[in-house]
């Protein structure tokens, strides 16, 4: 019988967090242990996570630490995980209760990572849509990432996959601190290492779309430093490929994933000057020579795309 540990970090999100915990005391597999990671909360959400670690001190355990993201806080909270899977979930999504007993049996075929659906709700949890993922049964990493990325949304996104902890751990994998978009940093060169991959069509995280998410925020400076983080990780992601005993199309296929995020996010800048700025730094990097084209058309637009990308941003909508 497998062992999940369940890594839940908080930070002042003291409106969904019961919702949350409830979702994952809850779960009908027998076999799991949820972590809980205070980081430095100061709207009471430690008084709800205290609650669930005296209410089912067989399941939860709760820690405390200094305020330093979500990165910091899975990283931490990976260090006293004893599971033979482990889950990510963020504290204002929840699960359906039978989630990890519906994926059990994938972990009985010893994947390295197992995908499973989401579902997108608002901040009442209500339904806005499903996100159904590609089906694959049993696919190295490199085929895996490259049907994901070409079909599914939810590729990087941490939470939408079980892991195994010897996988993980044997590679050393950890979130990087003080910066946003850390599964886009991450989780694709996760993806790339994993030798047996799974993907289901399993529903059964809810995602909730709240105001205080990076993809909703007003505050723009935020935005900004989350555009440039971006750019920081497809350094990362070039330095460390140099590492990766991987093929050249898996190689080919990332970098193509990365470019397109990174052109896309032009479009949530809205100050004319740092536009420009940052597409002069998409232009240092020559980014662009990383999508190809393999018909007429699609040559036609990587010739826009070379010409002026604002332009080819505007074909692509």
């Amino acid at each position: 019988m497998h062992k999940v540990s369940v890594i839940v970090p908080i930070y002042n999100s003291k409106e969904f967090l019961a919702k949350c915990l409830a979702s994952i005391v809850d779960q009908t597999i027998e076999n799991l242990e949820v972590i809980l990671v205070n980081d430095g909360s100061t709207d009471g959400s430690d008084i709800i996570a205290k609650t669930y670690k005296e209410k089912y001190p067989e399941r939860v355990i709760y820690l405390e630490k200094e305020n330093g993201g979500l990165s910091d806080a899975r990283n931490y909270g990976l260090k006293y995980a004893t599971g033979d899977y482990i889950s990510f979930v963020d504290s204002d999504d929840f699960l359906d209760m039978s989630l990890y007993k519906n994926l059990e049996k994938y972990m009985d075929e010893d994947y390295d990572m197992i995908k499973f659906a989401i579902i997108k709700v608002n901040a009442k949890g209500n339904l806005i849509k499903e996100n159904p993922t590609v089906k694959l049964i049993e696919e190295s990493g490199e085929d895996a990432f490259e049907k994901l990325s070409e079909k599914d949304v939810m590729t990087e996104v941490a939470w939408a996959y079980l892991y195994k902890k010897s996988f993980w751990d044997e590679n050393h994998f950890e979130f990087t601190k003080g910066r946003y978009h850390e599964d886009f940093g991450l989780i694709p060169l996760v993806l790339l290492k994993a030798k047996k991959v799974v993907s289901t069509d399993i529903l059964g995280y809810y995602y909730a779309q709240t105001e205080g998410s990076l993809s909703r925020t007003k505050d723009k400076e935020k935005k900004l430093k989350a555009s440039y983080d971006l750019l920081y990780f497809y350094d990362n992601m070039i330095k460390t490929l140099e590492n990766y005993d991987c093929s050249k199309k898996a190689k080919e296929n990332i970098k193509r994933y990365y470019t397109n995020c990174i052109l896309l996010e032009i479009n949530n800048i809205d100050d004319e000057e740092e536009r420009k700025k940052y597409i002069k730094n998409i232009r240092k990097r020559k980014i662009i020579r990383n999508i190809k084209a393999k018909n007429l058309k699609q040559l036609v637009k990587r010739i826009i795309l070379s010409l002026n990308i604002e332009w080819y941003l505007k074909i692509r909508e």
